[in-house]
């Protein structure tokens, strides 16, 4: 791995408090990734199931973490099953984790081999009532290939018919949407990393560059910094390219007057930032751009502080709607009739600003979170609203990554990243 060892400690809390809300005499048992083929003899860049890395710290394929808070014997409490490795794969593949490198790691005292784990299994299920599976729940989840962890459940389910099933989902969706400390410091180095990649964008920037010569730029920076590389697929969107908000393809010359938008992100040791802002490709904004820039900046000021322990996720974004309503009359792009004579169900400013304005951050970009539970401390949110005018050929969106507190406003970890109008200028300009 690229990034610097974790305290094992994390882990240690983080199963702890799984193991808390398990119900009694109950087994859970979670799958690494696949490594996922491409053609041939190639395959894509190995990515770990956060939900087992959150409970291990284990960054490697063909893992599998088993936990028995009740077993009748000590070392069935908690049990890795790993790869077992030899020199052959070390030469060929790389090390991978030992026996006592993936305690260092974990935290976790009893391993074995994978060829062991049916082996355990058997003797594990012949003691307990209930088996934890893992299912993916979040709300975005469109999944098409069969995991893993898919596999397994199928396999289980045929093996073990007679044992009662829970699900692990709705623990996790609520363990870890709230940050430990140590998660927060490991986001606010993937922030940091992103400001780096920020700034230097900012003394790259000029007409006729390519956007993805921009997209080099921002994984130059984040790969010298012991990151993996982007968080998510970037956008770098010049001129009219902005208003397609899932703009991915990068390959169109960035031109004297445009603005360019750039949804970019570092990971940092798995974990998620997720950054939006808006440059102008000649180093100054127009008169115009700076209006709009300006009622964006309002608004994104105004969501954060409603980020407050006790929210409601859907009242939250029905006062950011009357946030960005406010803004759009000022502009002209509506009026007071359009407001009046709207749809309910779509109101007059999703013309111009058409998707949710926060999301859940951390080891997922769109990170685990119940929606339909008030924000709570320590939870980690995007704010990110935007204004796309295809008509004047320019879009911007500005976001930032906030820690909620116990009271006061939201923490926010892009407090660095340069946002005003007059900074982004002074450094494109220097």
């Amino acid at each position: 791995m690229k990034y610097h060892p974790i305290d094992k400690n994390l882990y240690i809390k983080n199963r702890a408090k799984f193991a808390s809300q398990m119900k009694p005499n109950s087994v859970a048992v979670f799958n690494s990734n696949d490594m996922y083929p491409v053609s041939a003899d190639t395959t894509l860049p190995f990515a770990q199931h956060r939900d087992i890395l959150y409970l291990s710290g284990v960054d490697q394929e063909e893992s599998i973490l088993l936990l028995f808070p009740d077993a009748p014997y000590q070392h069935l409490k908690e049990v890795l099953f790993l790869r077992e490795t030899n020199e052959h794969i070390a030469v060929w593949e790389g090390e991978k984790l030992t026996k006592e490198r993936a305690f260092e790691v974990s935290g976790i005292k009893t391993v074995y081999w994978l060829t062991d784990f049916h082996k355990i299994l058997k003797e594990v299920m012949s003691y307990a009532d209930t088996m934890y599976i893992n299912t993916n729940e979040h709300y975005r989840a469109s999944v098409e290939t069969e995991t893993r962890e898919a596999r397994f459940i199928k396999w289980w389910k045929e093996n073990y018919p007679a044992h009662k099933v829970e699900k692990s989902n709705p623990i996790l969706q609520r363990l870890r949407s709230i940050k430990e400390s140590e998660e927060i410091d490991l986001l606010q180095k993937a922030c940091d990393l992103t400001e780096k990649g920020f700034r230097r964008v900012l003394s790259f920037v000029k007409p006729n560059v390519m956007e993805y010569e921009i997209e080099a730029e921002f994984a130059h920076e984040f790969i010298r910094n012991r990151s993996k590389g982007f968080a998510y697929t970037p956008i770098i969107a010049s001129g009219n390219n902005a208003n397609v908000l899932h703009y991915i393809e990068n390959n169109q010359q960035c031109k004297e007057g445009d603005l360019i938008l750039l949804d970019v992100g570092a990971e940092y040791a798995n974990y998620s930032s997720d950054m939006t802002r808006t440059i102008p490709v000649s180093g100054k904004f127009s008169p115009r751009q700076k209006e709009v820039y300006n009622a964006v900046l309002r608004v994104k000021n105004e969501a954060t502080k409603l980020l407050v322990p006790g929210t409601l996720w859907k009242e939250y974004h029905l006062e950011v709607g009357k946030i960005m309503t406010s803004e759009l009359l000022g502009l002209g792009l509506i009026d007071t009739a359009d407001v009046q004579n709207e749809n309910p169900e779509w109101p007059a400013y999703k013309k111009y600003f058409m998707h949710g304005t926060s999301h859940h951050l951390g080891l997922d970009t769109h990170d685990y979170g119940l929606l339909h539970e008030p924000m709570q401390a320590n939870m980690v949110f995007t704010v990110e609203p935007g204004i796309y005018i295809p008509k004047e050929g320019f879009g911007i969106r500005l976001e930032d990554d906030v820690v909620i507190q116990k009271s006061g406003e939201p923490f926010n970890l892009m407090r660095n990243i340069p946002i005003e109008i007059e900074e982004i200028e002074s450094i494109m300009n220097a």
